[in-house]
């Protein structure tokens, strides 16, 4: 019998236990499958796949760096001096360039004879620097191909430029993307943690009961307005309001970014922060008090340092808010793929990156795998930040007790 009315309950433990096993497990291959098609990227050489660079035979060159390459072929460097070769004007020459240099009859009437019209053309030009298919790369090629190179970690993590479509050398520099999320991040939570925390004093030290009870329900259903409709309210209303007031020939900048996460992570910082206040014991302020203290000068010097763990976990809450938002930043912020220096320039966030590029990226390629990579990165913040919230919160529960 008694085994009869435990089944229930064993059964709803075996179920939670498969539930935990399943959930654990499923998050655990999202992580494998998302490090797994980032690390491909570092197996992929610096051109684009499929095609290569090849030189005059005489040019020393035997290895251009992706910033080179790009610079090449956009006429930021016209003579090989300036990247260790002769001195001698860059040619550049891509292969729907061939008929500028060889007859139709040459290339043959099935184009049989294009690997053979490109050494050529490559062996006259000292100065030249061609790209095209590595399939034309005839075998007795006259030319020489310059060594591709790999992409590599520190080109990654270090590089000041995200060009994922440059031909013929695409450059993956994350640094604009890491930089405007942490600036747009910062900007919103120094706006954000002022007007967050008066309002979790004022809800857990100053109001009402009714009146406590009427605004918290608010700020709370705050944080589920979908993101877009902020991201729709900040382009109506804030991006022309900053371009205004700063005289900015652009609304679309940092500043709006970071106003609209601020407004975003409002609820998360007061939800939480007050929490803490209101777990301040009542006898700690009852002896202030006591002591002769007013109002304010007890919530200043006991309600306040006994909850700092607790509002930093807040804090730190709405840095993760802020930095895992997509839409409403992809809306305001401009996306130029720029290191800022100030607030008031268009920035582009590693979320709005992933959000705008994935759908158009070919799948397995590198540009793909770049941006697995950038959802890396950010796993990886949002981790040390839940890291950060949990060592926070369990200091405040063990002061607590």
């Amino acid at each position: 019998m008694k085994r009869i009315k435990k089944a229930p309950a064993m059964l709803m433990e075996k179920l939670m236990m498969i539930s935990g096993f399943t959930t654990s497990t499923i998050i655990l291959l999202m992580v494998v499958f998302l490090f797994k098609e980032g690390a491909g990227l570092f197996t992929s050489p610096d051109v684009e796949d499929g095609y290569v660079l090849a030189v005059n035979r005489e040019n020393p060159v035997g290895k251009l760096s992706p910033d080179e390459i790009l610079n090449v072929f956009d006429a930021g460097i016209t003579n090989w001096k300036e990247v260790g070769g002769p001195d001698e004007d860059i040619l550049v020459f891509r292969l729907n360039d061939l008929t500028n240099y060889v007859s139709e009859e040459e290339l043959g009437a099935d184009l049989e004879h294009v690997p053979q019209c490109l050494s050529k053309v490559v062996a006259e030009h000292p100065g030249i620097i061609a790209c095209f298919p590595e399939q034309y790369v005839a075998g007795d090629f006259a030319g020489k191909v310059l060594d591709k190179g790999w992409i590599t970690p520190a080109q990654f993590l270090m590089g000041k430029q995200w060009y994922p479509t440059s031909q013929p050398s695409p450059l993956y520099g994350v640094l604009p993307l890491l930089l405007g999320t942490l600036w747009v991040s910062l900007g919103a939570i120094l706006i954000a943690l002022p007007f967050g925390l008066a309002v979790a004093i004022y809800l857990a030290e100053l109001a009402d009961g009714r009146l406590r009870k009427v605004l918290k329900p608010v700020i709370e259903l705050l944080a589920g307005i979908p993101s877009v409709v902020y991201g729709f309210f900040g382009l109506v209303v804030i991006v022309p309001l900053v371009q205004k007031t700063f005289s900015l020939p652009v609304g679309e900048t940092g500043l709006a970014g970071s106003l609209i996460l601020a407004v975003m992570a409002l609820p998360t910082i007061i939800t939480v922060a007050e929490d803490a206040l209101r777990s301040t014991p009542r006898a700690m302020k009852e002896s202030s008090l006591a002591l002769g203290a007013t109002h304010w000068q007890t919530i200043r010097r006991v309600v306040i340092p006994y909850s700092i763990s607790g509002i930093t976990a807040a804090a730190v809450l709405g840095i993760g808010r802020a930095i895992g938002e997509t839409m409403a930043v992809l809306m305001v912020t401009g996306n130029a793929a720029v290191i800022p220096t100030t607030l008031l320039e268009p920035v582009r966030t590693i979320p709005a990156t992933i959000a705008a590029e994935l759908g158009e990226a070919p799948a397995g390629g590198t540009h793909y795998e770049a941006l697995f990579l950038l959802g890396c990165i950010l796993f990886l913040l949002t981790l040390m930040i839940s890291v950060t919230v949990e060592m926070m919160t369990s200091g405040n529960r063990k002061q607590t007790m």
